[in-house]
Order: C-alpha cells, then structure tokens, then sequence
C-alpha cells in the first residue's frame, strides 16, 4: 500500500469513528456487514438501514465534517514523525491478542516500540496513593520480569503504575503505557519525564484521538486494553473500590490471569488484594511466582537481572534487627547496641537506598526487596 492508499485508508476509518451515533459495537456491527469503512460509506441507505437506524445511516452518508477532515490531517502529520504509528484493525502490526478481547479498538495511536505491543506481556497495576512498600514491590517486581523478557503493561498514573513503568525499563522487556488521553498529550503532567523516557525505550499507546483531553470516563474504558495486551494481571495494592479491581475484573473476563500480592490486613490498600484472593486470584509473593505461572522463561538474548545493592556489614545487621514489624528507635538502638546517634545516621543511609522507610509517628519499617 502506497503511503497515499494509507492515507485515504486511515480517513475512512477515522470518518467512521468520529460519525454520530457510531460507538465500537456499531462499528463493529458494520465492518462486519460490510467489511472496511471505505464500503461503508459507499453503501446505499437501504443497505444501510439492513444494519443499524434510520439516524445512524443518515449520519453516516452526510458529508464529512470540516472538523474530521482537519483531524484527519493533523493525525497523518503526526504520523509521518518519527516513531509515531496510527494502526488500524485491518493492520498486520495491530497487536493480535487485542483481536481476541471483546472490544478491541477500531484505531491505536503508537509512540515508541511498535513491536513491544506483539511481545509477551504481563500488566501490573495498582493505587495512585501508593505506600513505599507497595511502590517498591512494584517497581522490584517489573524489573525482574522485564529483565526475563516479559514486557510491562500499565496506565501511567502516579503511584503503582509509575514504578511499574520505571522498573520495565530496566529489563530487556521494556514497558508499554496505554493512556486515556490523546497520544499527544502527557497526563498527569508530574510523569511528564517518565511519559519521554517510555516513548524512547518503550510504547505508548491510545485509542483516543489526537487533542483528547482528560475524562474521566475514559481511564476505566482504557483498563480493558491493559488487561488485553497482557498475558496476565498482577495488582500490586489497591483499596476495596479501587480502579484497578476493573483491570483485574476484565483480566478475567478476557481469560487472562489474575495475580495480587498479599499485604498487612489492617491496611486499608490490602483489602482489594484479599478480595481478589479470595474470588481466585493467584497469590504471588516473588516475581519467579508468576514466571512459574505464567510457564514464561524468557528469550536467550535477554541478560540477567543486576543483582540489587546489598546493605552489607552494620547496615545488613540494622536491618536484621528490625525485622518486618513497624519499631520504634529506641527499641531498635537497644537491638543493634548502638547510641542513637550512630543509628540516625545508619538510618538515614539505608532509607536514601529504599531499604527503611519512617511511618507516622516516627516509627519505622524495613522495606522488603522482593
């Protein structure tokens, strides 16, 4: 196909999108019937009125709107950039496991690594409002997983979605970003660094239109094409209501995986972990766990993991004597015999290295590196 057939390919399928009255199930009611949207809009209005309403056959007959025009063009300029691709459904690079979901998206707007939205894949997900411990897991988890070749998939929020993204980039298997805005719009702007690093390394992708803006209605709507491009879910910490259940939900539905990893049960980010637990979900309490799973063991090419820095000499200690509990200082000074002074400044050294993290009230907790 010449880059001009392209075009006027791509036209027609954003004409059909961007019709009145037509939502996806419409859509795929009449590629269905008349196969590409070219035929669509070429058919007559009995033909037509055969497959959807009298109001949906007008509007797809009327003369395209000045406004898709003018978005038809800024898209095929966006496209023309490089490392930028609009795909179609009738695209050979358009990620085959989407095609197996129940909705699939008629058009994906791609910035990065094409080829990471055809890799095997695992989604990880979990709370904007995130503890240390739960960011870590995440982050601790997506890289290992990555660096066995499996890509990550998340939605670029704060919080989990963050550290899972920065974790898969340090593995051979990268990281993919499926947003709910426009692929040219960068949201929330404070991931604005991280948003630049996935569309080097990584993927992002959309099937919202150029310029779309934030709504709302739009991140729920997102979670099924996280869930579709991934071998399995694994939510990480997530409140009873959390979005991230939706994710989890979908997963399921599409006959994917579901993992969670257990935490305390008098965290309130732990009760969406629990719940999904206790309806199935896998419990996972190291990234080999979903490896063994998901019987995924990696491409020969893909180098090992670094090895994570380890505390080494009084430091290692410290940690030995904290446990996992929540402690108070003086407990734990009285632990390592040391003057409260030493201890602050060992402290200090092993929070700055994500080994501690301080609670409120001046206690403190060992962050695990699993």
């Amino acid at each position: 196909m010449t880059p001009a057939d392209w075009a006027d390919d791509f036209a027609h399928w954003l004409r059909l999108e961007r019709t009145p009255g037509v939502g996806s199930a419409t859509a795929r009611k009449l590629l269905a019937a008349f196969g590409l949207p070219q035929n669509i809009f070429t058919a007559s209005h009995a033909a037509l009125r055969e497959v959807v309403s009298e109001r949906v056959a007008e509007a797809l007959l009327a003369p395209l709107a000045d406004e898709t025009r003018a978005l038809t063009d800024r898209t095929l300029d966006w496209a023309a950039q490089p490392g930028n691709r609009v795909l179609t459904l009738a695209d050979t690079d358009y990620p085959k496991a989407l095609l197996d979901i129940a909705d699939p998206p008629c058009i994906l707007y791609v910035k990065g690594r094409i080829e990471l939205l055809s890799s095997p894949a695992l989604a990880v997900v979990g709370s904007r409002n995130a503890t240390a411990q739960g960011i870590s897991n995440a982050e601790k988890f997506s890289e290992t997983l990555s660096q066995a070749g499996l890509t990550i998939i998340s939605g670029m929020a704060l919080g989990i979605d963050a550290a899972a993204h920065q974790g898969g980039l340090r593995g051979c298997g990268s990281t993919v970003a499926v947003i709910g805005t426009g692929a040219n719009i960068i949201y929330p702007n404070r991931n604005r660094a991280l948003a630049h690093m996935i569309a080097e390394g990584g993927c992002i992708v959309s099937e919202y239109a150029l310029g779309t803006p934030v709504m709302s209605a739009n991140f729920p709507r997102r979670n099924r094409i996280i869930s579709g491009l991934a071998q399995g879910v694994l939510v990480v910490e997530a409140a009873a209501q959390s979005g991230s259940l939706i994710t989890a939900r979908m997963a399921a539905e599409q006959g994917r995986d579901v993992f969670a990893i257990p935490g305390s049960i008098h965290s309130p980010l732990s009760k969406g972990c629990h719940l999904l637990i206790k309806q199935g979900a896998k419990l996972v309490e190291s990234a080999q766990d979903v490896l063994e799973e998901l019987k995924h063991h990696g491409p020969a090419q893909c180098p090992p993991a670094a090895a994570a820095p380890a505390a080494a000499g009084m430091a290692s200690r410290t940690l030995d004597a904290m446990g996992y509990d929540p402690i108070d200082l003086d407990t734990l000074a009285a632990r390592c015999e040391l003057d409260i002074a030493a201890l602050h400044a060992e402290l200090l050294t092993l929070e700055l290295d994500g080994y501690v993290e301080v609670l409120p009230g001046g206690l403190l907790r060992r962050l695990t590196t699993s």
